[in-house]
This record gives structure tokens, sequence and C-alpha cells, in this order.
């Protein structure tokens, strides 16, 4: 640029640099976003099959067939006579042989064995997907600034859950007394994979827009209707640790028929005093009970929040929260149907996966609470 005299006059024809496109925010370079969101949800979905595929072993009582851990070895199945025969003496060993499957053949060790180590090969698989795409974003310098921690935090989170679910099975296979995992430890298990799914969605989110159009969005975010969304999550997290408590004993093909629980209201059986407070996780009365009164508030409480929506300037806002509450109508009546039939294979998986739909839509309605879409004069979300 030529130079010009220090009190030279600036008119309106005296040309001026023109600024970064975007404004200084988004002057520098902040990594590849695109890339990075679409491995992200590339992930979700296999955390989404991973959640439905191990509803699926749970429910076909599959989750004790493989009684070793065994992370890097296991990831083959066995590949002869005498291997499969070894797995399957193994597994004659565990009370759920000996007490519920006695009599079992190769054949019938092999249909279980299969649902197992598909669940834990798909869980191997989850794991490669994030190192490789972490060690290459990391490696290529294409992570934008500050995302590091939260990538590198979803790794040790998949790995916490690895070691959490082998815990998981112990409880199964380390007893004389249980012919399953124990009810607290798989509601843990399925807690944490669905923060896990639920920090997922929550980064794929932010990184759908730029950085400065978070910064321009969070100045017209709604707080009180951010809290009350996020309060809503929370509750729903909870319920989800419930239907696992539910799910870990059968609880929910124990007492059927709705609105009633086996014909009463309040099923006379609510209360062993001889197990105390372990009611809460071994009593199928109490925990179907405490379970159906909880979805019975969280639905309450989605009217409200979702009515607190309806008064939100920003349509594409009101709009995601209307799509929540459609969501919560129908995962009600996915568990009315449940308890009504018992809780057959198809059924029970369309609920968790009603679940996992539920709870990501609540996320997104939090976040365009947090950073709502601005919306021009004529409608359109820009």
């Amino acid at each position: 640029m030529a130079k010009r005299p220090v009190f030279q006059d600036v008119t309106a024809d005296t040309p001026r640099p023109a600024p970064p496109a975007g404004g200084m925010i988004d002057a520098g370079p902040k990594g590849a976003r695109r890339a990075i969101r679409a491995w992200l949800i590339l992930i979700f979905v296999m955390v989404v099959a991973m959640i439905a595929l191990g509803g699926a072993t749970r429910l076909t009582g599959s989750g004790l067939s493989i009684v070793e851990w065994k992370p890097v070895t296991g990831a083959l199945p066995p590949m002869d006579q005498a291997a499969w025969q070894a797995e399957f003496d193994a597994y004659k060993q565990i009370p759920q042989y000996t007490q519920e499957n006695a009599g079992m053949d190769l054949a019938g060790f092999k249909r279980i064995y299969w649902w197992e180590w598909s669940h834990r090969l798909l869980g191997r698989l989850v794991g490669l997907v994030w190192a490789l795409g972490f060690v290459f974003f990391w490696a290529t310098r294409r992570i934008p600034p500050g995302w590091t921690p939260r990538l590198l935090g979803l790794g040790v989170l998949g790995g916490l859950q690895g070691a959490v679910g082998w815990w998981m099975v112990h409880s199964g296979v380390a007893t004389t007394t249980l012919t399953s995992v124990a009810s607290y430890r798989l509601a843990i298990h399925l807690g944490l994979a669905f923060a896990i799914l639920g920090l997922i969605a929550w980064y794929a989110m932010q990184l759908s827009r730029s950085e400065a159009d978070l910064l321009r969005a969070r100045r017209a975010g709604e707080s009180k209707l951010f809290s009350m969304s996020t309060g809503l999550m929370h509750f729903a997290f909870l319920q989800i640790l419930l239907g696992a408590l539910v799910a870990g004993i059968d609880a929910g093909r124990q007492y059927t028929g709705w609105p009633t629980m086996g014909g009463e209201w309040i099923p006379v059986a609510i209360w062993d005093p001889a197990l105390g407070w372990r009611n809460f996780f071994e009593n199928p009365a109490l925990v179907q009970f405490v379970h159906r009164m909880v979805g019975y508030l969280l639905a309450i409480f989605g009217i409200v929040v979702w009515a607190r929506a309806r008064r939100s300037p920003h349509p594409v806002t009101r709009g995601a929260f209307s799509v929540m509450l459609v969501a919560m109508a129908a995962q009600v009546m996915l568990g009315i149907l449940n308890v009504i039939h018992g809780a057959p294979l198809a059924l029970a998986l369309l609920h968790q996966l009603g679940a996992v739909a539920l709870f990501v839509l609540i996320i997104r309605a939090r976040h365009n609470a947090r950073y709502p879409y601005e919306t021009s004069i004529r409608g359109a979300a820009r």
C-alpha cells in the first residue's frame, strides 16, 4: 500500500483496507470444524448402536456368556471346536448356567455368545475410530483452539466405560448367587453411555456453527429457559438410570397392566423389611413403581418447560421444544405398551432407543435456548 502524509485529508473517496471476512474473531484458522463434527457424528451413531446392542444382549440373557476380559485377544472369537468347548466349559462354572441354563448344548451357547461378542467388538471399534480420528486431527493440527481437552476427554470416558462394562459383567461371574449382572452396576454402565452420548451431541452442535456465531447467539440466549431445560435433561437422565434398574432385575416383566400394577395401584409387595435399603435396587415392585412415578413427573415437567418455550421470540427454539414434547409423548406410550405386554424384545429395544432420541432432543432444545438462531423479519433463520 502506498504511503500518504500523516495530515492528508481523508475523503469519502479515499480507499480503506477491507477488514478480514467475518470480523477479527474469524480472522485466524479455527481448525477442521466440519471434519471433526462428521467424525463425532460417526462415533455418535456407533454409540447408539452400542446401546441398542447392549440392550439386546441383556434381554436375550447373553451378557455373561464370556466370563473373561481380554481387551486385545478377546477380539477374536473361538476358531475351532476345542476353543468353543473351552469357552462353554468356563460358562458352565457360573450360576447363570447352573441355575437357569443347565442342559444347554453347545449350539445354544453359541447363540448367546455371539450377542456378547458382537457387543464387545463394537465397543472396541468405537475406541479405534476415536483413537484414529483424534491422533489424525491432533497430528495435523486441525483441532480448533480449546477443543483438544474435550476430544481427549471423550476417549478417557470411553476407556472408563470399557472398565465399567467388565466390572458389571464380573458381578455375575464372580458370584455364587447372582444369575445376572448387578442392577446398580448396569445402571452405572448405561448412565455413562448416555453421558458420553450427550457430550458428543453437544459438541457436534457446537461445531456446526462458527465461534463468532455462537458468541453472537449467546448474547440473545434465554437464561431461564436454558436453566429449565438443564433441569429437564438431568431429570431425564435420572429416569434412564431408573429404567436400567428395572431392566436389571426384569421388573418390567413382573408387574404388567396399566394404570395399575398387576391390578394394584400400590403393590402390597412394595417394601420387604428383610431387604431394607436394597428394596430400591432389588425389589421389583418398588423399582417399577418408582420408575412409573418419576416418568409421570418427568412428563409433567416436560410440558411445563415446553409451555415456557412457547414464549420464546425465536421460532427455531420453539420448534425444538415442540419436537422434544412429541418425542416425550411417544416415549410415554412406548413405556405403557412395554408394561402391558411384559417388555418383549422388540418393544423393549424400541423403548430404549426412544430414550436415546428423547435425551438428545432435550439436549438440542437446551442448546437452542443457550444459542438461539437469529431470525430475520421474514422469519428465515440466519
